[in-house]
């Protein structure tokens, strides 16, 4: 089985959307997809109401999840761990104990090679077009990372 972690800052915005779209693509019976936030924050909380909400518009549930923080023994869990931003990679790779820790560690947008900017913008302090906008950057990149990893 595959084990792919998704990483935000708190876990409650664009990591669950990510985590939910890519499950949505994939076998359960071969991949295990989950999230995680570096910042402990929102820690046992669902995902913010409008990131549930765009994804309930998609035809995705993420009303199940709860915030977790990343762990160091994730490296030992996980084959992928895709950080939304530059900041949350720099985080995750502080805690690598070693360069295969590194190595499972990539930035999500890396996947996607017509995007320029390699980070998921945070639509926390932004409104509903925020989070409609980086549902469909997370949708079309995991559409990606499903047809690279199948």
């Amino acid at each position: 089985m595959t084990r792919i972690l998704m990483v935000c800052l708190g876990n409650i915005c664009r990591s669950p959307l990510a985590h939910g779209i890519l499950e949505s693509k994939l076998n359960s019976l071969d991949f295990y997809i989950d999230s995680a936030g570096t910042a402990a924050y929102h820690i046992g909380n669902q995902p913010d109401h409008r990131s549930i909400k765009v994804a309930k518009q998609n035809g995705i549930d993420i009303s199940h999840q709860r915030a977790r923080q990343f762990k160091t023994v994730d490296f030992d869990t996980f084959d992928y761990i895709y950080a939304m931003d530059s900041s949350n990679f720099d985080n995750i790779v502080s805690l690598a104990r070693n360069q295969n820790d590194i190595e499972k560690v990539k930035l999500f947008l890396e996947e996607n090679p017509k995007v320029s900017n390699k980070d998921v913008p945070d639509p926390y302090y932004g409104d509903m077009g925020d989070f409609e906008y980086i549902f469909d950057l997370i949708n079309t990149t995991s559409d990606l990372i499903a047809s690279r990893l199948l």
